[in-house]
Protein backbone atom coordinates (compact mmCIF):
# COMPACT_ATOMS: atom_id res chain seq x y z
CA UNK A 1 0.00 0.00 0.00
CA UNK A 2 2.75 2.02 1.25
CA UNK A 3 4.11 1.87 -2.77
CA UNK A 4 0.91 3.12 -3.86
CA UNK A 5 1.01 6.31 -2.10
CA UNK A 6 4.41 7.01 -2.96
CA UNK A 7 3.87 6.54 -6.70
CA UNK A 8 0.58 8.63 -6.59
CA UNK A 9 2.65 11.50 -4.46
CA UNK A 10 5.51 11.34 -7.35
CA UNK A 11 2.66 11.42 -10.12
CA UNK A 12 1.17 14.63 -8.48
CA UNK A 13 4.91 16.60 -7.61
CA UNK A 14 5.55 15.54 -11.32
CA UNK A 15 2.78 17.63 -12.37
CA UNK A 16 3.00 20.23 -10.19
CA UNK A 17 6.58 20.55 -11.39
CA UNK A 18 6.45 20.72 -14.71
CA UNK A 19 3.91 23.68 -14.11
CA UNK A 20 6.21 25.25 -12.08
CA UNK A 21 9.11 24.69 -14.36
CA UNK A 22 7.20 25.86 -17.11
CA UNK A 23 6.76 29.69 -15.61
CA UNK A 24 10.06 29.56 -14.31
CA UNK A 25 11.04 29.25 -18.24
CA UNK A 26 9.11 31.97 -19.49
CA UNK A 27 11.31 34.08 -17.07
CA UNK A 28 14.68 32.57 -18.67
CA UNK A 29 15.16 29.72 -21.18
CA UNK A 30 14.22 26.09 -21.24
CA UNK A 31 17.76 25.27 -20.53
CA UNK A 32 18.39 27.93 -17.92
CA UNK A 33 15.34 26.90 -16.16
CA UNK A 34 16.17 23.14 -16.56
CA UNK A 35 19.33 23.92 -14.98
CA UNK A 36 18.45 25.66 -12.24
CA UNK A 37 15.46 22.87 -11.63
CA UNK A 38 18.86 20.15 -11.46
CA UNK A 39 20.75 22.28 -9.88
CA UNK A 40 18.15 22.95 -7.01
CA UNK A 41 17.86 18.79 -6.64
CA UNK A 42 21.14 18.61 -6.72
CA UNK A 43 21.04 20.71 -3.38
CA UNK A 44 17.93 19.34 -1.88
CA UNK A 45 19.81 15.86 -2.50
CA UNK A 46 23.04 16.52 -0.75
CA UNK A 47 21.50 18.47 2.26
CA UNK A 48 19.12 15.35 2.99
CA UNK A 49 22.34 12.84 2.22
CA UNK A 50 24.31 15.13 4.71
CA UNK A 51 21.08 14.57 7.11
CA UNK A 52 20.75 11.12 6.54
CA UNK A 53 23.11 8.48 5.65
CA UNK A 54 26.28 9.90 4.95
CA UNK A 55 27.86 6.93 3.31
CA UNK A 56 30.31 7.25 0.37
CA UNK A 57 29.66 9.62 -2.44
CA UNK A 58 31.58 7.55 -4.55
CA UNK A 59 29.63 4.66 -3.94
CA UNK A 60 27.50 5.19 -7.42
CA UNK A 61 30.49 4.57 -9.69
CA UNK A 62 30.82 1.36 -8.51
CA UNK A 63 27.24 0.48 -10.61
CA UNK A 64 27.60 -1.88 -13.70
CA UNK A 65 26.99 -1.45 -16.18
CA UNK A 66 28.55 2.00 -16.59
CA UNK A 67 25.81 3.23 -18.84
CA UNK A 68 23.06 3.58 -15.44
CA UNK A 69 25.20 6.89 -14.58
CA UNK A 70 23.40 8.69 -18.07
CA UNK A 71 20.21 8.70 -15.49
CA UNK A 72 21.18 12.66 -14.25
CA UNK A 73 21.96 13.29 -18.07
CA UNK A 74 18.21 11.73 -19.03
CA UNK A 75 16.68 13.66 -16.22
CA UNK A 76 17.86 16.93 -17.85
CA UNK A 77 16.07 15.79 -21.26
CA UNK A 78 12.88 14.69 -19.35
CA UNK A 79 12.39 18.09 -17.60
CA UNK A 80 13.07 19.89 -21.03
CA UNK A 81 10.64 17.59 -22.47
CA UNK A 82 7.97 18.06 -19.59
CA UNK A 83 8.26 21.59 -19.88
CA UNK A 84 7.92 21.83 -23.50
CA UNK A 85 5.41 19.53 -23.32
CA UNK A 86 3.27 21.26 -21.22
CA UNK A 87 3.65 24.88 -22.65
CA UNK A 88 2.43 23.03 -25.88
CA UNK A 89 -0.41 21.16 -25.09
CA UNK A 90 -1.27 21.97 -21.17
CA UNK A 91 -0.86 20.17 -18.05
CA UNK A 92 -3.49 18.22 -18.10
CA UNK A 93 -3.06 16.36 -22.04
CA UNK A 94 0.78 16.48 -21.42
CA UNK A 95 0.77 14.69 -18.15
CA UNK A 96 -1.58 12.15 -19.64
CA UNK A 97 0.50 11.55 -22.96
CA UNK A 98 3.66 11.45 -20.21
CA UNK A 99 2.30 8.78 -18.23
CA UNK A 100 0.48 6.76 -21.38
CA UNK A 101 4.48 6.34 -22.84
CA UNK A 102 5.75 5.90 -19.74
CA UNK A 103 3.48 2.71 -18.88
CA UNK A 104 3.93 1.41 -22.42
CA UNK A 105 7.75 2.35 -22.44
CA UNK A 106 8.04 0.38 -19.00
CA UNK A 107 5.76 -2.35 -20.20
CA UNK A 108 7.98 -2.93 -23.03
CA UNK A 109 11.10 -2.89 -21.27
CA UNK A 110 9.80 -5.26 -19.09
CA UNK A 111 8.85 -7.70 -21.92
CA UNK A 112 12.29 -7.84 -23.22
CA UNK A 113 14.02 -8.14 -19.87
CA UNK A 114 16.24 -4.59 -20.77
CA UNK A 115 18.70 -3.07 -18.29
CA UNK A 116 18.67 -5.88 -16.16
CA UNK A 117 14.81 -6.06 -15.14
CA UNK A 118 13.56 -9.54 -14.92
CA UNK A 119 11.82 -10.53 -18.20
CA UNK A 120 7.95 -10.48 -17.90
CA UNK A 121 5.71 -12.76 -20.55
CA UNK A 122 3.03 -10.80 -22.67
CA UNK A 123 -0.42 -10.57 -20.51
CA UNK A 124 -3.38 -10.00 -22.67
CA UNK A 125 -4.96 -8.02 -19.63
CA UNK A 126 -2.20 -5.30 -19.33
CA UNK A 127 -2.08 -4.92 -23.46
CA UNK A 128 -5.73 -4.09 -22.69
CA UNK A 129 -5.48 -1.92 -19.84
CA UNK A 130 -2.95 0.02 -21.80
CA UNK A 131 -5.80 -0.03 -24.94
CA UNK A 132 -8.03 1.89 -22.22
CA UNK A 133 -5.74 4.41 -21.24
CA UNK A 134 -4.61 5.29 -25.14
CA UNK A 135 -8.78 5.39 -25.67
CA UNK A 136 -8.72 7.45 -22.61
CA UNK A 137 -6.44 9.83 -24.10
CA UNK A 138 -8.30 10.02 -27.66
CA UNK A 139 -11.95 11.15 -25.16
CA UNK A 140 -10.19 13.76 -23.20
CA UNK A 141 -8.76 15.12 -26.54
CA UNK A 142 -11.88 15.03 -28.44
CA UNK A 143 -13.71 18.24 -29.18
Amino acid sequence: MLGWVIALVSGALMSVQGVFNTQVTKASTIWIASAFVQFTALLVCLAVWAATDRSSLMSVFQVRPRYMLLGGAIGAFITYTVIKSMDMLGPAKAAMLIVIAQLIVAYLIELAGLFGVEKEPLVLRKVIGMAVALAGVILFKWE
